[in-house]
């Protein structure tokens, strides 16, 4: 019988299924569609949208000291980005295999389409893609680390933690030795991924 906590998770799959349909709907609210990973708008709102675009120039001098200060220190973690991408690229080609977890698949976490958007100026766009690939990095990382879990260390915490990745509600109890040495090294949980990938 499923736990409650596993109820709750489920319900919570559920409300970002709604939340993916709510942003279909914000798709036509704000005249956009997404045509093979390219989001395109009806050129009526790139128009509209254009009005709102600062020139690169005014942008280029920041508004503030802080601003200026804190630039070296936000794009100089690119160095520690890259590494953490390497690694664990490497990390997952190298020991998901041999688990027989399906490898996590980078285009899904790193995201790059807010350069569509005509009210970004150039320096805006570069911002956006630095963030795009920095988040998007970390998300990335996550799913590698929570699928090394799954297969490891399928066990909840015995109090809330503050997030948690998609593979939680799928973790044995605290407590549940019976549920754990069910779960634990359970490459049969990847099953669905797998057939998703073959698609």
């Amino acid at each position: 019988m499923d736990s409650k906590i596993k109820k709750i998770l489920v319900r919570i799959d559920e409300l970002n299924d709604s939340l993916k349909k709510e942003h279909i709907r914000l798709s036509k609210k704000y005249g956009f569609y997404v045509q093979k990973k390219k989001v395109i708008f009806f050129e009526k709102i790139r128009k509209q949208n254009k009005r709102f675009r600062m020139p690169a120039w005014k942008y280029a001098f920041p508004k503030s000291l802080r601003h200026l200060i804190s630039i070296p220190f936000i794009y100089s973690m690119i160095i520690p980005a890259v590494i953490l991408d390497v690694f664990i690229s490497i990390y997952q080609l190298a020991a998901f295999p041999l688990y027989g977890i399906p490898r996590v698949k980078r285009s899904e976490y790193i995201v790059y389409d807010r350069r569509f958007l005509d009210y970004l100026n150039v320096i805006q766009k570069v911002h956006c893609i630095y963030c795009t690939y920095v988040n998007g990095l970390f998300a990335y990382a996550v799913e590698i680390g929570a699928r090394t879990e799954r297969y490891w260390c399928p066990i909840k915490a015995a109090s809330k933690p503050k997030s948690y990745h998609g593979w939680y509600k799928d973790f044995a109890d605290y407590g549940d030795p019976e549920d754990w040495n069910c779960k634990f090294n359970d490459h049969k949980a990847f099953e669905f991924e797998n057939k998703k990938r073959l698609k």
